[in-house]
């Protein structure tokens, strides 16, 4: 069982993702240059908000080096000494990554339930995982470790690591395959950058004080996104050791947020908070992937009268149909959202969906 969704989001004047320049991030796509959103900064959108935690009742996990300071804080709050709970803390965190100046040598994604796991652990052998670290190296954190180790292996209880996966070279039986495949968002149509100026005014200047107190340049674009994401069921079971009720309710939190997600990046200066104008879902038992942004190989023209989202629309609904023609032999349900209900959809009429949660109960009826 598979769920795809292919979604179209316009946004206004923005620099929702940067580059090592500062500038949007951009690509390449049928010959014409193209807006880019990074798979990256997509899943962090999703993962980070408030309805997806809501819906599956579950904080998310963290990503961090500093594993030991999360332990020390939390083995300080169970009233341990301060320099034994950051000196346990330290050994522990070698466990998952070697220490480069006080933090561990790679990113870590840990789930909260994980961390206090770790510590219901280390405050449990408490007087022998002191004693050990006296003689350096502790057998008793290494043994926690090992059995903790083996409790997790290619598992996790939280629902993004469940989604987006979870690699770490030193301890490969932490790893976990992401049940959820997000591509980088593209524009349906060729963009170019461009550049606001801007000057800051000291408000303090008397008479004969002119110019400006600060001058500078910042990058950015307006497009027609095409967003592209597919969540493999069976796999995020397993990834959830077997729960298939919190499994369920990672799918429903993750189409909610998926909705509702739009980048940070810049937003304090242009408020692009622009909600998807055009939803496809599609609950599938083929195990098809159709990734539709071959429906836009060709730039989208704008209309008539100006606008990208109603051609970028049809071009879609076309698209699928001839997909459906040629490779449309499996199983699937498609669902859709459509905000102008003056765009006239051919082959995804009678899919449409009256309301967001009508849309998200139709593709999660297909789970049962």
């Amino acid at each position: 069982m598979f769920i795809e969704i292919h979604m179209l989001q316009n946004f206004a004047p923005s620099n929702l993702n940067r580059n090592e320049t500062g500038n949007p991030k951009d690509t390449e796509f049928g010959g014409a240059r193209r807006a880019r959103i990074s798979s990256q900064c997509i899943k962090r959108a999703i993962r980070s908000e408030k309805i997806f935690t809501e819906k599956t009742a579950v904080e998310p996990g963290v990503r961090t080096r500093w594993m030991n300071r999360l332990l020390a804080d939390a083995l300080k709050a169970s009233g341990k000494d301060d320099a034994q709970s950051q000196s346990v803390a330290d050994a522990m965190a070698m466990q998952y990554s070697k220490n480069v100046k006080g933090h561990t040598s790679v990113l870590l994604y840990l789930s909260r339930q994980e961390v206090a796991s770790i510590n219901e652990q280390l405050l449990a052998k408490w007087d022998e995982v002191i004693a050990s670290l006296k003689g350096g190296k502790s057998l008793v954190i290494d043994a926690i470790a090992k059995d903790l180790f083996k409790l997790l292996e290619h598992r996790t209880g939280a629902p993004d690591i469940a989604l987006f996966g979870r690699m770490l070279a030193e301890k490969p039986e932490l790893n976990i395959d992401a049940a959820c495949q997000v591509a980088h968002a593209i524009s349906t149509h060729r963009v170019s950058m461009d550049m606001d100026f801007y000057t800051a005014v000291d408000e303090l200047s008397r008479d004969g004080e002119s110019g400006a107190a600060m001058m500078g340049v910042t990058a950015f674009n307006s497009a027609c996104f095409y967003r592209y994401a597919r969540i493999d069921w069976d796999l995020l079971v397993k990834n959830l050791g077997g729960d298939m009720a919190l499994a369920r309710k990672t799918v429903e939190g993750f189409l909610l947020a998926t909705l509702r997600a739009v980048p940070s990046g810049k937003q304090n200066s242009f408020a692009a908070q622009n909600p998807p104008d055009f939803v496809l879902g599609v609950a599938r038992k083929d195990g098809e992937a159709w990734s539709l942004a071959n429906a836009f190989e060709k730039p989208i023209k704008p209309c008539k009268d100006g606008g990208y989202l109603a051609h970028s629309i049809e071009a879609l609904d076309k698209y699928w149909g001839q997909l459906v023609k040629i490779y449309g032999e499996g199983e699937f349900t498609p669902a859709a959202l459509v905000l102008d209900e003056t765009v006239e959809l051919k082959n995804l009429k009678d899919s449409a969906k009256a309301s967001r949660k009508a849309w998200v109960e139709s593709l999660l009826a297909g789970l049962e």
